[in-house]
């Protein structure tokens, strides 16, 4: 670009391209950088958190704000956790957000990987043990000892960070989460007991296979046999005395 100083005074030859060019690269310098915002818009995970009783003490050390590159994010009660809860009975790495891209999206994906021998992670209803791990869907419903977490992803375009915005619920995020801390959830995904042959058995089976077997059977028989069987059955059956052959 020709500087101003060297454009000469106006209404020289240089000094209407001189300041075309001037006004076009303002403009370019202005909107590259709105192009590059957008083309490299960032995902968005929103983080709401809530403990019944250790609330203020148990978030103490959350931000309100985290940006992080494309490594996993880690969650406990250790000082290297990029988000840290103060509760004792968290391990120092518990479970991690795990960020990848999936085939043929160009949008970042996330996991959930639990990372904790000591207790069980439950994800919108489904219970996760050590090294177990589940893709994020828009909405996570997530219960860890005590603590509700749920994280709302919005997809962004950079593959190379995401932010997350966390906030501290003054009420429940998750209903009944004493049903999802517990072995209940187990108890009612176990399968059934195979009932056993018998007589407990008998009467359903009965009722299912016996009369059509019977309608089978009867249906198949010949005519000849089911003539035979009526004529049979009229010859055998007492006809009544008439009053004028008594008398």
């Amino acid at each position: 670009m020709v500087p101003f100083a060297r454009c000469g005074p106006p209404g020289s030859p240089n000094w209407a391209a001189s300041v075309a060019q001037k006004a076009t690269e303002i403009c370019v310098c202005h909107v590259l950088p709105r192009i590059s915002s957008m083309e490299r818009s960032l995902t968005v995970l929103q983080v709401s958190l809530y403990h019944p009783t250790q609330g203020p003490v148990a978030f103490a050390q959350v931000p309100p704000q985290l940006q992080h590159d494309a490594s996993r994010l880690l969650v406990g009660r250790g000082q290297d956790a990029h988000l840290q809860l103060q509760l004792p009975q968290l391990s120092r790495h518990h479970l991690s957000l795990e960020p990848y891209l999936e085939k043929g999206s160009p949008l970042l994906a996330f996991c959930l990987k639990v990372l904790t021998r000591r207790s069980r992670v439950w994800i919108n209803g489904l219970p996760l043990r050590y090294l177990e791990q589940v893709p994020l869907s828009t909405v996570n419903r997530i219960s860890f000892s005590g603590i509700q977490m749920v994280v709302h992803k919005e997809g962004g375009t950079s593959l190379e960070a995401f932010v997350c915005y966390f906030h501290v619920s003054p009420s429940p995020l998750i209903y009944r989460p004493e049903a999802q801390e517990t072995d209940e959830w187990g108890s009612l995904v176990k399968k059934e007991t195979p009932p056993v042959w018998g007589e407990a058995t008998h009467g359903i089976l009965g009722s299912l296979h016996g009369p059509s077997q019977t309608q089978t059977a009867v249906s198949h028989q010949p005519l000849e046999e089911q003539q035979k069987q009526s004529s049979r059955g009229r010859s055998e059956t007492p006809h009544p005395t008439s009053p004028d052959a008594e008398s």
